[in-house]
């Protein structure tokens, strides 16, 4: 007779654990106890080791972590489709910083936010990073739908939607790290925008009071060919050397984007365990560059992937994400072995992990970890034959595919209807945001006949 309690046994078609590495296994069941992984194995060793509150068959459903969106901006979800077809500096300058001067407030990051997580949570995103205007309302957002995140507070030396200046964004962000101390799914860090929006002073502040509260640092970081020229005009040296020289360059340092980076910067960068998040797809979009990630994680740097924000990428799918990376990655290296199936799904889930310093928690279905789960049909027309799982994950529309989520063991999604969001009214919300965000004539122009 099972004599272990579990409050979850799930039974998969099949399981991708990540842990141990280039495994799909068959035949193989979960047990969840609390927010945990209590064990993994075979079906009839699990059913005989555990009575479960419930068992849940999930036939022709492939059961895998749940995936890690390493950086994005959330709220910008209702900036998607106003800013296309633009280099970075006017997509900004132009489009962005003015639409966000005008409608930036609690209510636009409160509906945006919650937009964002109703994407990412039906397509299969169980943790996210995001640096963003109003935190403290994205934080709350989190809390109540039960999502796992990484919100980082916007630290920008001139006034702004949530500071006046960095001094009053360091004591924000710090009350709000002070409230989430405790949150089991909730990490605040530091996000200063850029090592050109802040002093070289406030940097190194940002470093002690990281250090000291032990949180993460998450940061853009040779985004544009036009951002490493200007710093080599200004300072006499790029971004990654400068912050070299005044010791910024550590793991808790979380890099976003890289899209260039000579060989001397890439040795900075591994020599101070710096963490390197990609964005293949918005770094397309705005014609940014392109990061070399198989060079860099062949050199042993740890890369994770992220969608960016919607308003560059037009989606936080990180299925599309990872497929777009290992596509450029083969094309960039002229090799269609680079990046992998196995590969890119790992940098969508512990690869990310890995980056925000979460791996001992999330990535891999293992024992002890948190039972942060999805699953995804593979009997739709689209994904059959399935005669390699993890391709099929990769290569066809899993995101739009995904049936169940669990984060901390909980039932985000059943059987694709999510159970802690409102979907109805959050679309309406946003509905009412295409019509105030809209050109006044309500005609919507390309912005190249602006």
């Amino acid at each position: 007779m099972p004599n272990i309690p579990a409050d979850l046994i799930l039974e998969p078609s099949w399981l991708l654990p990540m842990v141990p590495a280039r495994t799909v296994l068959t035949g193989h069941s979960v047990a969840i106890r609390g927010a945990q992984i209590a064990a993994i194995g075979p079906t009839k060793t699990i059913r005989e080791q555990f009575h479960a509150a419930a068992n849940l068959r999930l036939d022709g459903q492939l059961l895998m972590p749940g995936l890690v969106n390493a950086h994005g901006h959330a709220a910008m979800v209702l900036l998607r489709g106003l800013a296309e077809d633009l280099p970075l500096d006017t997509w900004l300058t132009t489009r962005i910083w003015p639409l966000e001067a005008r409608w930036m407030s609690p209510e636009f990051v409160a509906d945006g936010v919650a937009l964002a997580l109703i994407e990412m949570v039906k397509s299969g995103t169980t943790c996210f990073s995001d640096m963003y205007f109003y935190p403290e309302v994205t934080a709350n957002a989190v809390r109540d739908c039960g999502m796992r995140a990484q919100i980082t507070f916007p630290l920008i030396d001139f006034a702004n939607a949530w500071s006046k200046n960095a001094a009053e964004g360091f004591r924000k962000g710090l009350a709000l790290h002070d409230a989430y101390r405790d949150d089991p799914l909730i990490r605040i860090g530091f996000g200063p925008h850029s090592a050109y929006a802040l002093r070289d002073d406030e940097l190194i502040k940002t470093l002690t009071l990281a250090d000291e509260i032990d949180a993460p640092i998450h940061m853009h970081l040779h985004e544009t060919a036009n951002e490493v020229a200007a710093a080599r005009r200004d300072l006499g040296c790029s971004h990654i050397q400068h912050l070299a020289d005044i010791g910024m360059l550590v793991p808790r340092l979380q890099a976003v984007h890289l899209t260039q980076v000579d060989d001397a910067e890439l040795e900075l960068l591994i020599e101070g365990g710096v963490r390197a998040i990609h964005c293949p797809q918005s770094n397309l979009k705005l014609g940014s560059g392109i990061a070399d990630i198989a060079r860099m994680r062949r050199r042993g740097l740890v890369v994770g992937l992220g969608t960016d924000g919607a308003a560059a990428n037009n989606s936080l799918d990180l299925f599309t994400e990872a497929r777009i990376a290992a596509l450029l990655a083969k094309t960039v290296s002229g090799n269609p072995a680079t990046l992998d199936a196995f590969e890119a799904l790992e940098l969508a889930t512990l690869g990310s992990a890995r980056a925000l310093g979460l791996d001992a928690i999330i990535g891999s279905v293992e024992p002890g970890k948190a039972a942060d789960l999805i699953s995804i049909d593979l009997t739709h027309s689209g994904a059959l034959p399935v005669h390699r799982p993890e391709s099929t994950l990769l290569y066809t529309a899993s995101g739009s595919h995904v049936r169940n989520v669990w984060i901390a063991g909980r039932h985000l999604m059943s059987d694709g209807r999510p159970t802690t969001l409102n979907e109805t009214d959050i679309r309406a919300r946003a509905a009412t945001w295409s019509s105030r965000l809209s050109p006044e004539s309500g005609t919507v122009q390309s912005d190249r006949e602006r």
